[in-house]
């Protein structure tokens, strides 16, 4: 065991492999996260963050690397093991929310827990106090359409967190608002990270919140630096 909540180690991976249009996007990239720890991961466009983090959440394998959660390999497991380790461990959050828009805001965050054996009532609770954290406790009714982007956001944030992951995987959250709408949501997500003590990757462009992480971190040419 190690005391990392996230270790990459040579994460290689390519696309087309074997064919003339082969496309190397990871080239032993290597990365490690801490529990508590907040890490940006900056890259343009293009660089393989996106591949990185869903290598990282189980998502994607890699064809050469170690990925380990907490010191366990997962690599190695099967693909129900993977899925359940994902489903147990890993909250993920994206530029756009991608809320069920037939469910409320408090069934968005509810429905996970009872997909991982949580009682209604449990998840009920967690849903409405993860929402009270991010300041929309008075729209738990109210669905996605009704909701502004912000508040869709951070509706999606208590969704990542709504199992207690020990891992949190972020993809430009907040790169479809507006810089003040922004800044707010950034703030609401700080807040939850910094309550729960999870580790969390956020891959970003906006170099004013990845000053606000605990470590900045840059993808080039495949490997981090």
């Amino acid at each position: 065991m190690n005391d990392f909540a996230l270790d990459l180690r040579g994460i290689a991976k390519a696309y087309n492999k074997g064919r003339p249009s082969e496309v190397a996007v990871l080239r032993g990239a290597s990365l490690a996260v801490k529990p508590g720890e907040v890490v940006a991961l900056v890259a343009p466009s293009g660089a393989g963050k996106s591949t990185l983090l869903h290598i990282a959440g189980l998502l994607d394998t890699p064809d050469d690397g170690a990925v380990r959660h907490g010191g366990r390999d997962m690599v190695g497991l099967s693909d129900r093991d993977r899925t359940e380790a994902r489903r147990e461990d890993v909250g993920f959050i994206y530029q756009f929310h991608h809320l069920l828009p037939e469910f409320t805001a408090l069934e968005n965050i509810v429905i996970p827990q009872l997909a991982n054996g949580q009682s209604e009532a449990r998840a009920q609770a967690r849903a409405k106090d993860l929402l009270a954290r991010v300041g929309v406790a008075e729209r738990a009714g109210h669905r996605p359409a009704a909701l502004s982007g912000g508040e869709q956001q951070r509706v999606a944030f208590c969704r990542a967190l709504a199992n207690a992951p020990r891992l949190l995987l972020a993809d430009e959250p907040t790169g479809n608002l507006d810089p003040a709408t922004s800044d707010q949501v950034f703030s609401a997500l700080m807040s939850l990270v910094r309550d729960t003590g999870l580790a969390a990757l956020i891959a970003t462009h906006n170099m004013d919140l990845a000053a606000r992480m605990d470590r900045i971190v840059r993808l080039e040419q495949g490997r981090v630096v």
